[in-house]
């Protein structure tokens, strides 16, 4: 049996830095092969490779886990051990390039061997070593193109810089495309005043387009851009559109879409870029679209406890209809919603905890395409006992009890998810302000929502409006996920037609059965918004429908939803 008085804390600060060091370079393998599988239209490789990536961190995790538990029985170190092992490796990481992204494998890494029941800044960091955000670095990740030449020549050699070893379509009507919209953007005398374009040396991919970001650079401003490229039916690229509305970004980083594949050594320099795009942005929403979702979620939480710091308001039931299978609270000056799963479902709900959690999940390595919301998973999660309302505690202590433990100071949830916050669809339509056009946009976005769903191969189950949610954008994000399933585990059948009023009491029905007609009954409640979804997506009441969506699928069709009106598309 070693003696584990012998192992000293730079041992395991090393072993722990060479884990991390590994689940990066293998990250980085993956996200590099991005450019080869849009090129050869991949498209089945594309999604196999986002949740290869995804699952990576798990498996790295528990690699470098077992090989400490193996070489240096950290069950038996004492605290103080721990204390050395953190100062050991930020000296390690004094100049690592990725420092950031180490700093939550080690919290990670802490995590386990203390089953997140010990999370202090003695041992982990709960607060940064340093700031990792330097303007400084941007010029690491980006390539800088002068102007003193027309917009067209200054696109050319944007697009001699970002070659593929495919051809474009159209090369000429693609300059022409994107040197047009820009010159409509800025009028002359604002071009005189451009100092230089630079754009991101990263090219970011994602489902079947990839993204050239950049920003038009002025003494008192900047302009941020997105060149979109896809590939034609031939195999050729060609530009879908220019985008330069910073809302525009702002959904194409949006939650409720897959990561990005970006190579880049300097994630933060790439983020740091990013939010001077978009300042309304999170940096931890950033880092979570580039992919690098667990260390998302350390910035979320840094976030969180500075905002706890500064704000004395105190956590509420969230509005909308209480769930049957999740509780769902948020604190009113704060952007997400945190739910806890209930200890006892409603009698309609026939599932387990250990089913919704691995729906969750299944969300997660999913293509989102836009309309479904991602979610942060959490661990022993503390809630100041002062800032939760009565109402709250009460419903936590009946509904939730077996997931959550109370002592003096803190309510302490064995397991959360967070998410972003938006307003329920319900709530939404029931708004006195909202005019005819308003109420006409949200139903007409709730169907193509539960469309677009389908068409990702998801089927979204509990399809109640108030089960989604509408952002400040105006689209429509499903978030209830106790009842999905893929499209192919659900057969899609007509209700009998039969004046035998007790027809259906007769008809055989299996646990996989569907019946659309009978979706208009209860997607929308109230008649007059029957009506207005039964006029623009009548297509959902049919068997029809689905089934051809599942034989779409079937013949491995993938959908590609771009993010953007499909008015902003250049015309081929």
């Amino acid at each position: 049996m070693p003696n584990s008085d012998n192992y000293p804390p730079h041992q395991v600060a090393y072993a722990i830095l060479k884990g991390f060091d590994k689940s990066f370079r293998l990250y980085c393998n993956i996200t590099a092969e991005a450019k080869q599988r849009f090129e050869k239209a991949q498209w089945h490789a594309c999604q196999q490779a986002s949740k290869k990536r995804i699952d990576l961190y798990e498996q790295s995790l528990n690699e470098t886990v077992t090989g400490i538990y193996e070489a240096y029985l950290p069950q038996k170190q004492k605290l103080r051990f721990w204390q050395n092992v953190k100062r050991e490796f930020i000296q390690l990481i004094d100049q690592h390039p990725q420092f950031e992204l180490a700093e939550t494998f080690f919290n990670s890494v802490i995590g386990r061997v203390f089953k997140h029941q010990l999370i202090t800044d003695d041992i982990m960091f709960v607060h940064a070593s340093r700031c990792h955000l330097n303007h400084h670095n941007i010029p690491i990740v980006v390539n800088t193109f002068e102007t003193q030449h027309s917009v067209r020549s200054t696109i050319e050699n944007i697009f001699k810089q970002y070659s593929f070893r495919i051809p474009f379509e159209n090369y000429e009507r693609d300059l022409d495309n994107v040197s047009s919209e820009i010159e409509s953007k800025m009028d002359a005398k604002t071009r005189k005043m451009v100092e230089k374009v630079e754009l991101l040396k990263s090219v970011f991919y994602r489902g079947k387009a990839a993204y050239l970001i950049g920003r038009i650079c002025m003494p008192q401003e900047s302009i941020p851009f997105v060149i979109v490229l896809q590939l034609s039916d031939e195999g050729e690229i060609y530009v879908d559109t220019l985008l330069t509305d910073r809302r525009d970004f702002s959904v194409l980083f949006g939650f409720a879409r897959a990561y990005f594949m970006a190579d880049t050594q300097h994630p933060a320099a790439v983020v740091e870029f990013l939010q001077e795009l978009l300042p309304n942005k999170k940096n931890f929403e950033l880092y979570t679209a580039l992919g690098f979702y667990k260390h998302g979620k350390t910035v979320f939480y840094r976030n969180y406890l500075e905002h706890m710091a500064n704000s004395d308001d105190k956590f509420e039931i969230a509005p909308g209809i209480k769930g049957l299978v999740m509780q769902v609270f948020h604190l009113p000056s704060y952007g997400v919603v945190f739910k806890i799963i209930r200890d006892e479902f409603g009698e309609s709900k026939k599932i387990t905890r250990d089913d919704v959690i691995d729906r969750y999940k299944l969300v997660k390595n999913h293509d989102r395409i836009g309309r479904m919301a991602d979610t942060h998973e959490f661990s022993n999660f503390c809630l100041p006992k002062d800032r939760i309302s009565d109402a709250l505690m009460k419903e936590l202590q009946e509904s939730c009890s077996k997931s959550i433990e109370i002592n003096d100071t803190h309510i302490i949830i064995k397991h959360m998810y967070i998410e972003r916050k938006m307003t329920p669809l319900n709530l939404y339509l029931e708004q006195e302000n909202l005019t005819e056009e308003d109420i006409r946009s949200a139903v007409y976005d709730l169907g193509k929502a539960i469309k677009q769903i389908a068409a990702a191969n998801i089927f979204p189950g509990d399809m109640l409006h108030k089960n989604f949610g509408i952002t400040r954008h105006g689209r429509v994000i499903f978030y209830d996920y106790d009842e999905i399933c893929y499209m192919s585990e659900r057969n899609f059948r007509a209700l009998p037609h039969n004046d035998d009023p007790y027809a259906m009491d007769t008809l055989s029905v299996a646990p996989n059965d569907v019946f659309p007609e009978q979706f208009e009954h209860f997607i929308l409640g109230k008649k007059h918004l029957k009506q207005i979804f039964k006029e623009l997506h009548s297509d959902l009441f049919s068997p029809e429908y689905w089934k051809d969506v599942q034989a779409k699928l079937a013949k491995g069709e993938i959908l590609h939803v771009v993010p953007y009106p499909e008015s902003q598309r250049f015309k081929r």
